[in-house]
């Protein structure tokens, strides 16, 4: 029996509107931002709007936007609201998403380029690779995310150097093996900020330029995190 087309349209017209809420929620750089700096953990509106560079009245308006479409979600304590994002899946998509721009949008890729390359910023090692050698300790894995961050989840065997602090912890570093830096992703630049002051500092070393929501995606093992696998 074939169903009415005056029920299938109404249907349509309906789920096509809820998937849209996803992609309004999404139109909005300084909201893709915010569910990228979400991927890494939990944080306050205060903490959000500091590092996106936003006031705090902006900031919890675009995360309202993101909680509405239930992307992130919400704990208050007293005067303090901390927002994480909603799953796992939140992160994945958000990965995907901007896997496909990098793919597809040649002017996301000149805007890459043109930061990077005036920097010296060599082409990275891949997931893979770095895995093999993660797996043969013939390198050095810093992470120089926040604590915080690197509390929620990182790469195994990584060591957590928050960047401020690399200078006066260079000497944790075995001279003798190449160091890998890695930070939250391929738009964050505190990874090509420590490959810089290695190498001022004659260390070998290259970058990973993905973060652990990318790591986690590919099936490889997370290490820390409430659950730990969570990132």
């Amino acid at each position: 029996m074939n169903i009415d087309e005056g029920t299938v349209r109404p249907f349509k017209d309906a789920v096509y509107a809820q998937l849209a809420r996803l992609g309004k929620a999404l139109s909005s750089g300084p909201r893709l931002e915010i569910l990228d700096l979400l991927t890494q953990g939990p944080r306050t509106v205060e903490a959000v709007a500091a590092q996106v560079g936003q006031s705090v009245a902006n900031t919890s308006h675009h995360l309202r936007a993101l909680a509405r479409a239930q992307l992130v979600e919400a704990d208050r304590d007293g005067l303090y609201v901390t927002y994480r994002i909603a799953g796992d899946e939140v992160a994945t998509m958000f990965a995907g998403m901007r896997a496909l721009a990098e793919r597809r949008l040649r002017a996301l890729r000149q805007t890459t380029a043109e930061f990077l390359e005036p920097r010296g910023v060599a082409e990275p090692i891949d997931a893979r690779a770095l895995e093999r050698r993660i797996a043969g300790r013939d390198v050095t894995l810093i992470d120089v995310r926040p604590e915080s961050e690197f509390a929620a989840g990182h790469l195994p065997g990584a060591i957590n150097i928050p960047m401020d602090e690399l200078d006066g912890r260079l000497r944790e570093l075995p001279p003798d093996l190449e160091v890998v830096a890695y930070c939250r992703g391929p738009f964050c630049v505190m990874a090509v900020d420590a490959l810089a002051t290695l190498r001022e500092h004659g260390f070998r070393a290259t970058h990973f330029d993905r973060g652990v929501a990318d790591w986690r995606a590919l099936g490889l093992p997370v290490e820390g995190g409430d659950d730990g696998g969570a990132g």
